[in-house]
């Protein structure tokens, strides 16, 4: 796989985020496993998990303390 990373998202409810990768391809992440692990335990709320930005290469949250490798959404995210 070459290089990939975010650009854009957009929320689309409870845990769900829409990314398109600099590829052009578009999918669907569904965040609701994720947030269950340690490190994301933060993202439970959806008021934290509604409150991510674009750091250039992915979405994260809390001034880019916490993120997610755009890798692993792009693998684990569905084609919209």
């Amino acid at each position: 796989m070459n290089l990939i990373w975010i650009t854009s998202a957009k929320y689309l409810g409870e845990y769900k985020l829409q990314l398109t990768f600099n590829n052009g391809v578009t999918k669907i992440f569904d965040g609701k496993d994720i947030v269950l692990k340690p490190l994301y335990r933060k993202l439970q709320s959806l008021t934290t998990f509604q409150q991510f930005e674009l750091d250039g290469w992915t979405v994260s949250w809390e001034n880019g303390k916490i993120d997610i490798a755009p890798e692993y959404l792009y693998e684990n995210a569905i084609v919209a």
